[in-house]
């Protein structure tokens, strides 16, 4: 399982070392704040077509949304 902790920089040594003292069961390693972004708004999406497949959200046409531009 793959879990994304977003931890204040403050704390984020802390966190680290107590992770790697797991380091039998868990693999830890920071990415940076354009790679959690990105995986953030993959997920939005993601959620967004599961959504729709449910037909429990309606989204644009691709010529709605060339036509907005």
């Amino acid at each position: 399982m793959k879990v994304i902790l977003d931890i204040k920089d403050s704390k984020a040594a802390f966190i680290m070392e107590m992770l790697a003292g797991f380091s039998a069961y868990v693999k830890a390693k920071p990415i940076g704040a354009a790679k959690a972004k990105i995986i953030e708004d993959l997920a939005k999406s993601s959620e967004e077509v599961r959504l729709h497949k449910e037909k429990k959200l309606t989204l644009k046409s691709a010529e709605d949304f060339l036509s907005e531009l």
